[in-house]
């Protein structure tokens, strides 16, 4: 039987490093922006689609609206909740196919009746956060910490809209890890659990 392991974080935390690095070491598929590409194959949407809808949330109202009101039963979904159910449709089927490492999208719920699964999420203080997205991102100094507030509000929002769950309760997931340890000491952490889980 194959095993995942969710990969949930915070913007500038290092998380999809973290998580990259976690499927190179195990050498076992890696799946965030990747995951994308999936979705469209299997579905046939657009890639320019997939990536305007990815991991966004709107309201109930507004799939009302775009279905021209509640009682029409054709298209009562919005292209944001219709990415995201592929979405997870996918995220099952890759799950189920292969080992794999996975980055956000819910994945830690939509597969919350897998057997062989760990979930994590990855935190980091805002000192380290902004000074990721300054190098790595490219983000405007005077903006960045702002920036990361939204994309963090962002990322919660999406969960807590399509799971009921908080999104960053320490409840919600298997281990919690702050990145100030570093990449590589994440990695060896998370391996560490996993065997001790014996999800491998």
């Amino acid at each position: 039987m194959s095993f995942a392991i969710t990969i949930s974080r915070e913007y500038g935390s290092g998380g999809r490093f973290i998580a990259r690095e976690l499927a190179k070491k195990l050498g076992v598929a890696f799946y965030d922006n990747e995951l994308i590409a999936q979705v469209a194959k299997e579905t046939g949407y657009s890639m320019d689609y997939l990536k305007k809808n990815d991991e966004a949330k709107d309201s109930l109202w507004d799939g009302f609206s775009s279905a021209g009101g509640i009682a029409d039963p054709i298209n009562i979904y919005t292209p944001t909740q219709n990415v995201a159910l592929a979405t997870f449709d996918t995220i099952k089927k890759l799950a189920d196919e292969k080992d794999c490492v996975i980055v956000g999208r819910c994945a830690s719920y939509v597969l919350r009746d897998k057997l062989d699964v760990l979930n994590v999420f990855i935190t980091a203080p805002i000192q380290d956060k902004v000074f990721r997205a300054i190098t790595y991102y490219g983000i405007d100094p005077k903006k960045a910490e702002a920036l990361i507030e939204k994309r963090t509000k962002e990322r919660a929002q999406y969960f807590e809209f399509y799971t009921g769950k908080v999104w960053n309760s320490a409840s919600t997931y298997d281990l919690c890890i702050s990145a100030t340890i570093g990449v590589e000491n994440c990695v060896d952490v998370i391996i560490d659990y996993a065997k001790r889980k014996r999800l491998f």
